[in-house]
């Protein structure tokens, strides 16, 4: 495989490493799926009838679940996971994490502590940030709120951005 250069003789950046052969980069999205899930992923099994078959777990401190959470997530703020999971999640039920958003490594953090107390576990990328960013209700101290979605980060329907 050649790689690209641009007009001027450089390599260009995107191709500055060689793509991966594909059966190495399937392997590593496979594993990737195994991590991780996305907001309009968790809000459609949230949605639908029945047990979404995770326990959705918010790991940020007391303030900022106050400020806002998704609704029937469980409140288990990270440095709590060793002495608390116990009593508030089953081992035998995945667990899905979440923190503020994709700058903050908290619900990484949390499925670590998670996975080495035996969990299964998954991160919810994008976090709380983009739960409320995509336009999904959430509660606060106050009650329950909907911002407008941001046009800019939610799909056109919410539950199916068509990836």
């Amino acid at each position: 495989m050649s790689v690209t250069t641009t007009p001027v003789g450089q390599v260009n950046p995107v191709l500055r490493a060689a793509p991966a052969p594909p059966a190495e980069a399937a392997a590593y999205f496979r594993a990737s799926l195994a991590f991780h899930t996305d907001v309009s992923d968790v809000a459609g099994a949230l949605a639908a009838d029945g047990d979404p078959g995770f326990v959705l777990v918010d790991c940020r401190s007391t303030e900022s679940w106050d400020q806002g959470h998704v609704p029937g997530a469980r409140h288990l703020p990270t440095a709590l996971i060793p002495e608390r999971a116990g009593e508030l999640l089953d081992p035998a039920v995945p667990v899905v994490t979440y923190c503020w958003g994709p700058a903050c490594n908290g619900a990484t953090r949390a499925a670590l502590a998670l996975a080495e107390l035996g969990y299964p576990v998954k991160e919810m990328l994008g976090g709380f940030e983009y739960w409320v960013r995509e336009g999904f209700e959430f509660e606060t101290w106050q009650g329950t709120e909907r911002r407008a979605a941001d046009p800019l980060t939610a799909p056109v329907d919410a539950a199916d951005c068509g990836c």
